[in-house]
């Protein structure tokens, strides 16, 4: 199968698992990445969605091969029937997502990764634009999300050079969280995986909403959305539990709700 699914405690995992071609996407893999999505946003179980690769890379973008033969799925079609829906799941879904590159992330790949709410990567991954070596454009939302990370010079030289970036130097240019040395990467990843699934799950989703609306709005209008969202934030079970919980200086227990 082309995604894994694995459930720990409150946590999601979606593995993308064609290790042997460093995870191409295939429409197989693209429609099973949404799926599993799809499954997970519906889960009220799940808190928190961890999106990895198995093997030595986390994702090596578009299967050219698939895109070449003669079987309709063309290039177009892989854009808006696979990677527009792909990365707009992962903006809408109401619980954060963490993408733990293990590995490349290149082309749709690395914008996948970049489009999720936390990335980190261990030391030994890289981030590259590859789109302007084969004469394409940037998609999965690249020209929209890594210039807002980065700058819009640097997006723009990255993009049209494809030059390869470290973990490292993705990290030191604010394009990722954090990185992880290969050793520790796994427990690493894990521990920050738990602690998003354990945290209050709705004012994170509300952050996440803000987030995405600040990228359009303007300060007056952003500062209205604060104001609303926390007057609805300020309801939930898990604020309550929050605040109560600072005043008897303990640790909370989010459930969630």
């Amino acid at each position: 199968m082309p995604i894994q699914q694995t459930q720990k405690d409150n946590l999601g995992i979606i593995t993308l698992n064609r290790p042997d071609v460093y995870n191409s996407i295939t429409r197989e893999l693209a429609l099973g990445l949404q799926d599993a999505l799809d499954n997970y946003a519906d889960n009220p179980e799940i808190r928190a969605i961890m999106l990895t690769g198995n093997g030595k890379a986390f994702c090596a973008g578009q299967d050219l091969q698939e895109a070449v033969e003669d079987n309709d799925i063309s290039i177009t079609r892989a854009v808006e029937e696979h990677y527009n829906p792909i990365i707009t799941r992962i903006r809408s879904i109401e619980k954060p997502i963490l993408a733990a590159v293990n590995g490349a992330a290149a082309g749709a790949g690395a914008n996948i990764a970049l489009a999720c709410d936390v990335v980190v990567a261990i030391e030994s991954a890289s981030f590259i634009q590859a789109f302007s070596k084969i004469g394409l454009v940037p998609d999965s939302g690249g020209t929209f999300t890594l210039p807002r990370l980065i700058g819009f010079q640097k997006a723009s030289a990255l993009m049209m050079l494809g030059d390869k970036v470290s973990a490292k130097d993705a990290e030191r240019m604010g394009m990722i969280y954090q990185v992880y040395s290969d050793d520790e990467f796994s427990q690493k990843v894990e521990e920050l995986a738990l602690r998003l699934a354990n945290m209050p799950t709705k004012g994170l989703a509300y952050t996440k909403h803000l987030l995405n609306q600040s990228m359009s709005n303007g300060l007056t209008e952003q500062l209205e959305q604060e104001k609303i969202y926390q007057d609805i934030s300020a309801n939930t079970l898990d604020a309550k539990e929050g605040i109560q919980a600072f005043l008897e200086k303990r640790k909370p227990k989010f459930s969630g709700e």
